[in-house]
């Protein structure tokens, strides 16, 4: 991606934001309370940006995000991500997420196993609630034990979350059950 900047776009769930670089998607942003807010949201996360029209690779990137939104298959795995200056463990963190496919779940538990370092749920539920790339890194998919369906941390908090995973099961087929939570 050879320019920068940031742009909104529509999707199932509400006016979404995008932001990119010459390295790749920095940051997506899930509705806020308005476009207005969705807008100052992304001001305040990429100062140095500025609202202009998509890059390619963003674009496809959009295109990518409002197809899954709307319940359609959509593969986010060759969307490049910009992860400069992010923690080593949260990196290992979103590559465990990433990896989750639409319509089913991990638990916090089962991904701190994953990245090698059982017990540490708490360090990856914080990891998530961090995460620059919701729906790209699919944290929605990521439960509480149990299976509960835990925090989120984004827009619209646990409602954000259900929506999401509801819109994934029903494009997954009926006998996909919503909260099944993955295996180790």
């Amino acid at each position: 991606m050879s320019d920068s900047g940031f742009t909104l776009f529509d999707t199932a769930i509400g006016p979404c934001a995008i932001a990119w670089g010459s390295k790749g998607i920095a940051g997506v942003n899930f509705p806020e309370s308005s476009p207005d807010a969705t807008r100052a949201r992304m001001k305040q996360r990429f100062p140095a940006l500025s609202e202009r029209p998509p890059a390619p690779a963003a674009q496809d990137a959009i295109d990518r995000i409002v197809a899954l939104l709307a319940g359609k298959p959509a593969d986010l795995d060759p969307i490049a991500l910009d992860m400069d200056g992010l923690p080593e463990f949260n990196r290992r963190v979103y590559a465990v997420t990433r990896a989750i496919p639409p319509g089913q779940t991990l638990t916090y538990g089962e991904i701190a196993s994953r990245i090698g370092e059982p017990g540490a749920a708490q360090s990856v539920g914080q990891a998530e609630g961090a995460n620059p790339f919701p729906i790209i890194v699919p944290c929605h998919r990521v439960l509480a034990a149990g299976g509960k369906v835990g925090g989120f941390s984004a827009p619209g908090g646990i409602a954000t979350k259900r929506r999401i995973l509801a819109i994934e099961a029903d494009a997954s087929g009926p006998d996909l059950p919503l909260f099944a939570a993955g295996t180790n």
